[in-house]
């Protein structure tokens, strides 16, 4: 099941396919690319930076570049604890030349979700609240969907985007130059209840509380609000201060002010023959999806989720913890705690989390069975429907140069 939302700014809830079908769609988009369907202008032809000793599946990700229209990309391969195979592509800033490595920074969109998570979940552990508990109790205004006045909205709800906020309205589409200067209190209390000043009545569902899976940007606003309230410091700093920085993640931030913006992928649409540019952007609900990170710092979080909380001898969370992030808590939601879950034809099960805003498109799926990680970070949007194949494409090509790796 595919779901675009809010500025497709979130998440793909995703199977993966029978790579028979991967490699005919493969030879279309191959055959396609022959052809010529991603021709540019003669004043905007891209030169990629010179790779000595090109092997053939560099050459593979550059097609596939070209099919998507993204002037850069950056992948790498995790094993176990190890970061096997990591590189980047193409420029990450055009006008300049800057060419990405594995150590380019990109925004990520709502796989920012699984660190917002782990953030509260670290809260759960410290006992200061239950997943079950009424969110009311720890806000300072009323959550709840107004068709059930009566019915409590959860952290576990909140987690698993079962509250019954609904997917969001036009009306949530607000970006800022650079980070959002509106604070999320009391902006969230003025949007989620009714009459207030930025209320829209599409925000809620017509679903109870519980019921049904409606992923919901907002809802993770309201996590890392929740995070700020229980900690009593700013969410971006809690994160920082314990994640980021215990982990080794000096680069990343929720905040574009704390990054280096040198080092930043410029976010790119593709239009006309032409990649046009957008200005670094923010939005209010930050916690859902504005980190900024390269595939080699946010490798080491992936570790520690693929190993119980732990990475490199820094607990991050519990194994217990971890295990229940990593669970289905409702029969049939495809989500868990700020993780996706889903589980492959032959069996394999995986978590991860995509993202998609505007000119950003990521990736990361975690193979539990095995413990093999691959992610993918594009500073652009896909390009109608051959873009989408080639993107999912990337994800298909890093797991079987995974596999072929190990054997």
């Amino acid at each position: 099941m595919t779901i675009y939302n809010r500025r497709w700014r979130g998440n793909e809830m995703k199977t993966i396919k029978p790579y028979a079908a991967m490699g005919v769609a493969f030879l279309f988009l191959i055959s396609s690319a022959a052809q010529g369907v991603h021709h540019q202008t003669a004043a905007q032809s891209i030169e990629k930076p010179e790779q000595e000793g090109k092997e053939p599946f560099d050459l593979l990700m550059e097609t596939l570049m070209k099919i998507i229209h993204t002037p850069s990309l950056s992948a790498c391969i995790i094993k176990e604890d190890d970061v096997v195979w990591a590189k980047g592509y193409g420029w990450y800033d055009i006008e300049n030349r800057k060419p990405s490595s594995e150590n380019t920074l990109y925004m990520i969109a709502s796989i920012s979700k699984t660190i917002t998570a782990t953030a509260l979940m670290q809260l759960y552990e410290e006992r200061m609240f239950g997943l079950d508990d009424d969110v009311n109790d720890y806000l300072p205004f009323p959550l709840r969907n107004p068709h059930y006045p009566d019915e409590p909205i959860t952290f576990r709800m909140l987690l698993s985007h079962r509250s019954s906020l609904a997917e969001d309205p036009p009306e949530f589409y607000q970006y800022f130059p650079g980070d959002c200067p509106i604070p999320i209190y009391p902006w969230l209390e003025t949007y989620l209840v009714p009459g207030g000043e930025n209320y829209t009545s599409e925000i809620w569902s017509d679903d109870r509380p519980g019921d049904a899976f409606h992923y919901a940007n907002v809802g993770f606003g309201v996590i890392g609000y929740l995070v700020e309230r229980l900690s009593g410091i700013p969410f971006d700093q809690y994160c920082r201060e314990h994640i980021f920085i215990p982990l080794g993640m000096f680069n990343t931030s929720f905040r574009l002010a704390d990054v280096d913006v040198d080092s930043l992928a410029i976010p790119y649409r593709f239009s006309f023959g032409r990649y046009i540019p957008y200005e670094h952007f923010g939005y209010i609900d930050y916690p859902a999806g504005s980190v900024r990170t390269s595939v080699s710092e946010l490798s080491r979080f992936a570790v520690a989720h693929m190993h119980g909380g732990v990475y490199n001898d820094v607990w991050v969370l519990d194994d217990e913890t971890v295990e229940m992030m990593h669970a289905v808590h409702y029969p049939g939601n495809p989500y868990g705690l700020g993780w996706v879950v889903w589980n492959a034809s032959n069996g394999d099960r995986f978590i991860g989390h995509t993202g998609g805003d505007r000119g950003v498109t990521t990736s990361l799926s975690i193979r539990l069975s095995d413990n093999v990680a691959v992610m993918y970070f594009i500073n652009a949007s896909p390009h109608g429907l051959l873009g989408v194949l080639a993107w999912k494409l990337v994800e298909y090509l890093l797991f079987w140069k995974a596999d072929h790796m190990m054997t």
